[in-house]
């Protein structure tokens, strides 16, 4: 056979070995480059009387396959055109399921890597799946994440095999299991080596011609799991309450915003009360409506983005970045253990933490193995693994150690004369090829390297906290800094599993300068009489994922007083919120860490609704009702108004920087596509509008900024 995107052989015993290998592609991704193949393979392996049996792989060193090509998503412009593409599929993997099903030759899938949306929904049609146990191995149904539906047959045959609660996790929420536990729930039937993945599907694949279909493992049937689980999903009435505790759980992490999970949902549950006929005529109706909505174009261009910013160097020219191999950390707090943690974990490196005492070390050292232990006990790493992981952090209340790094990494709190006196103390030590990094959220660096002996080598490396869970790093290049130390920087954080964007220097960055304007107008809206709950649920209704009150709670109160001052000496009067914050450090609230702040907490410091005293220490009176369309305009406004002044400043290098960074650090809405993005949606010429109309009410805060009134006026979009 003339193939182009697969391999394919028949050994002497008669099984077919099809192995997927997108030509000119890193990753297996499903699209219509790969269907003329397919039809051609499936042609021969309906007809050909010899082949008895199939394996189904790939032949990428790394993965499976990867899920639907999603640039073809962009050609698909209108619901009706998509629905058809997806109805193409269905029946592609009709053919592939049939093999089994209806001419009784065994489909093997044989998956090593991302097993992916149509990797998983191809996997699916298969009558056996084995997966390797290597950590890229992942199985999942990710494409709630772009805003549609998995609509290769996902939501039909993933809850006929591993059950209808299984199914609806895996499905609304995206997330992706590894072998060990796809193979707890059903989804993989063996896992074993990669080296003898092959090997192994084809012995399964010849055993199964003459095996005698069992209907699964009777011990896997008779679990106290699956009976009630059985008990449950086989009868209208438990069916119904499945179902309606879905929908609730789905529209409490949601809040209504994201169409795609409450399709998803719907097309499990028409596939499992009226038939699969009818489930798959649902998911290619409700994909073709989803691919062409708002919130799948936002979605996506968020995954284009990051895609874009994973081979980006962050300079402009071919620069080659310094090796990292070991890393010196000032300070083991919270911050400090956090960037120890990934360092060892992710980027592979030796990590040397300098504290002030040995308790300081104790702690972060315990931070890193608590770290860890998790992935042990998660079976993501084996026991010599972890205790090798944990050789390689070691801690220091001097500077031993430091003689021989590659990159410095400076995790103190917000100081200027500290973060300087560190860096001087630093270069006299540590190589002089060395980058000095300092992790500050406000701070200039140029501030911070006044009186280097290499400025060229000091610049910012802005993480945020969680440090192992949140994923964007913000590298802040100052006027002096190289491009040498700019490119290490950016590709030591890809090595710590970051996404990284390349800011210019200034108080606060970008990051931090724009959540300045965000919670400052969050303080003039209480004062002017809105409850902490009711700005808290507005926000969260409008799509971040905790309100502005809780999250400076969370940050501490007194960091954020700390901050605002800091911008109010480099931005002005603008930047100034109400001076009756002010009594909130007097009164010693700092948040969640002293258990005082806007909310109450108790003993444990878990969350127990707001602190009512939070008003009478401010001096504020009864609450009024201001309508949350009001506060969400007010709040979304001033942040999306500060990062055009920062595109427009030469904050950021881009539109595309600033969309990433705002939704991956401070949770601005997925499905909003970040501020540049939503300008482009809603239009700048109307967004102009609405910042007059703020402005005439509230003053020089709302004044929106130069480049808004230009695009307004040109009609240009900041994102293509």
């Amino acid at each position: 056979m003339d193939l182009t995107h697969f391999t394919f052989e028949v050994d002497g015993a008669g099984v077919a070995t099809v192995l997927m290998d997108r030509r000119d592609e890193r990753m297996n991704t499903l699209g219509p480059a790969l269907f003329d193949d397919m039809n051609t393979i499936l042609d021969r392996l309906e007809h050909d009387d010899e082949i008895v049996a199939v394996v189904w792989g790939s032949a990428k060193p790394d993965n499976f396959l990867a899920g639907a090509d999603i640039r073809f998503f962009q050609t698909l412009t209108d619901a009706k055109t998509a629905e058809d593409a997806i109805k193409a599929t269905h029946a592609m993997f009709a053919r592939i399921e049939a093999l089994h099903t209806e001419r009784g030759k065994p489909v093997v899938a044989a998956i090593h890597g991302a097993c992916l949306g149509g990797g998983n929904e191809l996997a699916l049609t298969a009558s056996m799946r084995i997966a390797t146990d290597d950590p890229k191995t992942q199985l999942g149904q990710p494409e709630v994440k772009l805003g549609v539906i998995p609509a290769g047959g996902g939501t039909q045959r993933l809850p006929d095999l591993i059950g209808i609660a299984a199914a609806l996790d895996l499905i609304l929420t995206g997330r992706s299991l590894r072998p060990h536990k796809a193979r707890k729930i059903g989804l993989v039937d063996e896992v074993v080596p990669p080296q003898v993945l092959l090997d192994v599907a084809r012995t399964r694949a010849l055993e199964a011609t003459t095996a005698k279909p069992d209907g699964g493992s009777i011990k896997s049937f008779l679990s106290p799991d699956h009976l009630q689980q059985l008990a449950l999903e086989q009868n209208p009435m438990g069916r119904r309450v499945l179902f309606k505790k879905a929908e609730e759980r789905m529209l409490a992490e949601t809040h209504g915003n994201y169409p795609a999970p409450q399709r998803a949902l719907e097309a499990v549950k028409i596939g499992v009360e009226q038939g699969h006929e009818a489930g798959y005529a649902a998911e290619a109706r409700f994909f073709g409506e989803l691919v062409v909505s708002p919130e799948s174009k936002a979605l996506r261009s968020i995954f284009f983005a990051t895609q874009e910013l994973k081979k980006d160097p962050g300079v402009d020219g071919k620069v080659e970045p310094k090796e990292v191999r070991k890393v010196g950390i000032l300070g083991g707090g919270l911050m400090g253990s956090g960037i120890a943690t990934v360092s060892a974990l992710k980027a592979g490196s030796t990590v040397r933490i300098k504290e002030i005492d040995d308790a300081g070390i104790d702690r972060a050292l315990a931070y890193v193995h608590r770290n860890v232990d998790k992935l042990r006990r998660r079976r993501r790493v084996r026991d010599f693994e972890a205790e090798r992981l944990m050789h390689k952090v070691t801690g220091t209340t001097d500077w031993s150690g430091f003689e021989n790094v590659d990159l410095v990494i400076e995790a103190v709190f917000e100081d200027l004369s500290l973060k300087r006196k560190l860096l001087a103390e630093a270069e006299g030590v540590v190589p002089d090829d060395a980058v000095f990094a300092s992790n500050t959220s406000s701070l200039p660096i140029s501030s911070i390297a006044e009186g280097a002996q290499r400025p060229e080598l000091v610049l910012g490396m802005h993480y945020f906290s969680p440090v192992e869970k949140m994923p964007l790093l913000e590298v802040i290049r100052a006027e002096r800094t190289s491009d040498v130390a700019v490119a290490t920087a950016v590709a030591y954080g890809k090595r710590q599993g970051k996404t990284v964007i390349v800011v210019g220097d200034g108080t606060g960055f970008y990051t931090t300068r724009i959540l300045a304007p965000y919670s400052t107008e969050a303080a003039f809206l209480l004062e002017e009489g809105a409850s902490v709950e009711a700005i808290d649920r507005a926000m969260v209704k409008w799509g971040f994922p905790v309100g502005p009150m809780l999250l400076m709670d969370e940050v501490g109160i007194d960091v954020g007083a700390k901050i605002a001052k800091i911008m109010v000496e480099a931005y002005g009067e603008r930047m100034a919120g109400p001076t009756m914050m002010e009594r909130l450090i007097d009164a010693d609230r700092r948040g969640r860490k002293n258990r005082k702040g806007f909310y109450r907490y108790d003993d444990k410091g878990e969350r127990d609704g707001v602190d009512e005293s939070v008003y009478e220490v401010l001096g504020l009176g009864p609450r009024r009702d201001i309508p949350a369309a009001e506060i969400q305009e007010r709040l979304s406004l001033a942040m999306i108004n500060e990062a055009a002044l920062c595109l427009q400043e030469g904050i950021l290098r881009s539109a595309r920087d600033g969309d990433i960074g705002a939704v991956m650090g401070l949770g601005f809405p997925p499905f909003r596509g970040g501020p540049f993005w939503y300008v482009d949606e809603v239009g700048a010429a109307e967004i102009v509008d609405r910042l007059d109309a703020l402005a005439e009410r509230f003053g020089e805060r709302f004044a929106a900024a130069q480049i808004l009134r230009d695009h307004a006026t040109s009609g240009e979009r900041f994102r293509s």
